[in-house]
């Protein structure tokens, strides 16, 4: 049964019924109440017709989308690989989808633009530098599209990637002393986030360095001259590798970011390009092979075949033919028993985001879950960044592979207490502890002596400890530690723990660590 929380979020201080629903991983931020007036600042603005407003943000990909509409229509912009979702709000609110805007090619999923434009009739709109190979109409600097009373004018704002635009957002009605209507908002895409900018690393055309200073003239000649009360709602969040130091807010305003998005703070274009292109976060193999899949448009999820039911010897042949066999159980159900050589990428976090980046979109991995519902899910979400070839799932799960007589494999998980003690006496060396959080993570804090190994860096040599030593594994929280552990296993080692509650244990046990070169004892 859909598990569905309801709690109040003040964005802007205004409270938003947040409706989380953990199926489909997604958060519907409603237009403040549905069909609204922009609600973010004391507005001098006269409106003659109701416009609706809503937010969809995925958390398992830290993804915004929006739907847009007013008198009887709609426009989505940077849908989601799965569609329904806007067909369904459209119909609720009277409204016909007519357009689909695309802020950039995304590197991070895969957009249902195409399928959208498909089964609605829509025109979509993307940035002119794009060179799409579907229909569409290329937008430049003050290209405009009506929506009901509303009018959206785009505005070419390369950094990110060479065809981003910025979406400014205007209520067709509303004057201010009689004079030409200010935008309402902008739809910043990955050029401007929430306390953050755009990664300029995603083009094979542009150096980072080339973008940076693109993305520099972007925000100072073009965002950073609209009023301070536009509002500001982009297509990433905090958790998003498009960015690397997002606020958890959902929206903003052009004056919040002005004052308080470092970023913004750097004054000199050189250094901003300096800062901007330093100790960047790892790019995923897969970013730039959605961004090319988003380029041509992406095949109907309808299109895809059933999945095979595979029995537990196909698969066990399947595994000594070294296939991925990818468990999206929970991290506890995977310690309690699973199917050796297999790698846990749980549900419960972001899911979508680990398998493309461990995997890539080419694995064909085997699904292993405990329901038929968390198999369906699990494909969903795979599709969301590409990885539409799965072999299929084991049938019947991990008791089907018990019932076999074929043999399971437990992760050991020890507390922070007893790591401590293993590393006092000597079992266990602090080389041979793997502390996989990102770096800046790792800078705030860490288990003396540990490096730093970030997952995402796994497949590029982390992996050099002796298959006969123990070696102790840590995140944060015990997520990413768990995906780790299963590869570990599959390259070998015997012997692996997982430090249970990760980091956040061990400090919370008052155990010594370091960080900046200050020791806490």
């Amino acid at each position: 049964m859909a598990l569905i929380e309801a709690f109040e979020l003040s964005i802007l201080q205004f409270p938003i019924t947040v409706d989380c629903r953990a199926p489909s991983n997604c958060f519907h931020l409603p237009g403040f109440g549905g069909i609204i007036g922009w609600p973010n600042f004391s507005s001098p603005f006269r409106q003659r017709a109701p416009m609706y407003f809503e937010q969809f943000y995925l958390t398992c990909l830290s993804h915004a989308s929006y739907l847009i509409g007013s008198a009887g229509e709609a426009a989505v912009i940077d849908p989601q690989r799965d569609v329904d979702i806007y067909l369904k709000v459209a119909a609720e609110n009277n409204l016909k989808i007519r357009h689909i805007f695309e802020t950039h090619l995304h590197a991070d999923f895969v957009s249902g633009h195409k399928e959208l434009a498909a089964r609605t009739g829509a025109t979509i709109y993307i940035g002119a530098q794009a060179n799409a190979g579907f229909p569409h109409v290329p937008l430049t600097d003050g290209s405009e599209v009506r929506v009901g009373s509303l009018k959206i004018r785009a505005l070419e704002t390369p950094g990110h990637t060479p065809e981003s635009v910025c979406l400014l957002i205007f209520d067709n009605d509303a004057v201010v002393n009689g004079e030409s209507a200010i935008p309402s908002a902008v739809l910043t895409g990955d050029t401007l986030f929430i306390g953050d900018v755009g990664r300029p690393d995603l083009s094979k055309k542009h150096t980072p360095q080339q973008l940076a200073g693109l993305l520099y003239d972007s925000l100072h000649e073009k965002l950073m001259t609209l009023p301070d009360s536009v509002a500001v709602y982009p297509a990433h969040g905090a958790g998003s590798l498009c960015g690397r130091s997002m606020r958890a807010e959902k929206s903003s305003t052009i004056g919040t970011e002005r004052l308080t998005n470092h970023a913004l703070q750097i004054r000199s274009r050189e250094e901003f390009i300096a800062q901007v292109t330093t100790n960047l976060p790892t790019r995923p193999d897969y970013f730039l092979e959605d961004a090319e899949i988003n380029r041509s448009g992406a095949s109907n999820l309808q299109e895809l075949p059933p999945l095979p039911a595979l029995s537990p010897q196909e698969v066990s042949q399947l595994l000594s033919q070294q296939a991925n066999a990818l468990d999206v159980r929970s991290n506890e159900e995977y310690s309690a028993g699973h199917i050796p050589g297999s790698m846990n990428i749980a549900l419960a976090g972001q899911f979508a985001s680990w398998a493309g980046g461990i995997l890539g979109i080419h694995s064909k991995p085997i699904l292993i879950g405990s329901s038929g519902a968390q198999i369906e899910e699990a494909r969903l979400r795979l599709a969301r960044v590409g990885i539409e070839e799965v072999r299929g799932y084991l049938k019947g799960g991990v008791e089907a592979w018990g019932n076999a007589a074929l043999p399971l494999a437990k992760m050991v998980n020890i507390s922070a207490e007893e790591l401590a003690r293993l590393l006092a006496d000597g079992t266990i060396r602090a080389e041979n502890i793997l502390d996989v959080r990102r770096e800046g993570e790792w800078q705030g804090g860490h288990i003396p002596g540990v490096i730093c190994t970030p997952l995402d860096e796994f497949d590029r040599g982390a992996l050099k400890i002796k298959e006969s030593q123990s070696v102790a594994v840590h995140c944060k929280g015990g997520y990413r530690s768990m995906i780790a552990c299963g590869l570990l296993e599959r390259a070998g080692h015997a012997n692996v723990m997982n430090l249970a509650g990760g980091f956040d244990a061990w400090h919370a046990a008052g155990l010594p660590e370091v960080a900046e070169q200050l020791v806490k004892a």
